[in-house]
């Protein structure tokens, strides 16, 4: 038996000329699994948590495929690839719901900094310690996940120096979230906060990695990584996926795979250490992603982004394969090898293509993609 997965898939909608265009309050209201966000350029929609990563894969496609023929209904609109406002739109908030108070707040607080598309990766842990467990490894290995889903190289038309620009410019909040050492912890620093003033609300946690659940913080339920860009490829996506399922089922084998207990940082300041290294590394993923230089957490040692997952998918790959899903990991060799959407739209940049010219390819590239996913592999599974 695999471990449930979901996700909450961020887009952007617009033109195929890569304007972006609001237009959530008629998406929501019309289709059945759709959510707003604060800004109506963007729109949200969740899988169900499920195990088997062929449903998975279809459970991706296919809300895609029906969002895009009912922009088609709507005029000539059509989904967007890329986790910031790639060319242009980033000085103003386009609200999607004025009468929300929390909307309010996002907006008079963070500006478009927000406005941005991304995946969220949920694992469903039933167990509160082993998910506390899980949610200090994946924390501190968050920039790897980062590196292997940048896709935001561009801001207003301009190439800005991140390969993730969405993750160098979001308001990570509060400013410092600790490693949580129990449940417990986190239900006493939650409430501090929520004391505070420093979160409105139990979402108010935006940090690379988070506790989720139906009654946060006390009841919870699932791990969710957050840090991810919106990675359009579905099969790449699954495969990043795939990682951190592995990376799970190692440390539930190995109780020892904590970063509390492993890493060779000094006992007394550890947690504080682990979560200043980990931000570190977090803004050195969001400007090189796979090129980035790390700081290991375990034992201090500076290691490429891309060397430090090719470790990881070693270590990994036979609990993948005793599960039967190590298939799906096969597509990280891929990104390793030709980059992640930020570094391929950076060569092709370099090579003299404009900002417009490599979005417009994205666009095609994403809905050809999707089409043929859902006639080859859904309609398989289907039947």
């Amino acid at each position: 038996m695999l471990l449930s997965k979901g996700f909450e898939v961020e887009m952007y909608t617009g033109t195929p000329e890569g304007e972006v265009v609001g237009l959530s309050d008629r998406i929501v209201a019309d289709l059945e699994g759709f959510v707003r966000e604060p800004d109506s350029r963007n729109v949200e929609y969740t899988t169900a948590p499920l195990c088997s990563y062929d449903r998975l894969l279809c459970a991706l496609v296919k809300p895609r495929v029906r969002l895009r023929e009912y922009l088609k209904h709507l005029g000539d609109y059509t989904l967007l690839p890329g986790s910031t406002l790639s060319l242009g739109g980033s000085d103003r908030f386009y609200r999607s719901d004025p009468n929300n108070p929390y909307h309010t707040y996002i907006e008079q607080t963070y500006g478009t900094k927000v406005v941005t598309a991304s995946i969220h990766i949920n694992i469903g842990i039933s167990q509160p310690e082993m998910l506390m467990r899980a949610i200090r490894l994946a924390r501190v290995e968050a920039p790897l996940y980062l590196a292997m889903s940048a896709s935001s190289p561009f801001l207003d038309g301009e190439v800005t120096g991140y390969h993730s620009t969405r993750w160098g410019l979001f308001p990570k909040t509060p400013a410092i979230v600790p490693l949580f050492e129990s449940h417990k912890h986190y239900i006493q620093w939650t409430e501090e906060q929520l004391e505070l003033g420093t979160m409105q609300n139990v979402r108010h946690l935006w940090s690379a990695v988070r506790p989720n659940g139906d009654r946060r913080p006390y009841c919870l339920n699932r791990l969710e990584l957050r840090i991810c860009d919106l990675e359009v490829n579905p099969l790449a996506l699954l495969a990043i996926t795939a990682l951190l399922e592995a990376r799970i089922w190692q440390m539930m084998e190995d109780p020892s795979l904590d970063p509390l207990e492993l890493s060779t940082l000094p006992a007394a300041t550890r947690n504080q250490d682990l979560v200043a290294l980990t931000d570190a590394n977090e803004i050195s993923a969001s400007r090189q992603s796979l090129d980035a230089e790390l700081i290991h957490w375990q034992d201090g040692r500076k290691i490429l982004a891309r060397d430090w997952i090719e470790e990881i998918y070693q270590e990994v790959w036979p609990f993948a394969k005793k599960r039967g899903f190590s298939c799906f990991l096969s597509p990280l060799k891929k990104i390793l090898r030709e980059g992640n959407t930020a570094q391929q739209w950076l060569k092709l940049h370099d090579r003299g293509l404009d900002t417009r010219s490599i979005i417009l390819q994205g666009i095609d590239g994403m809905a050809h993609q999707e089409f043929e996913l859902e006639d080859n592999l859904c309609a398989q599974l289907v039947a």
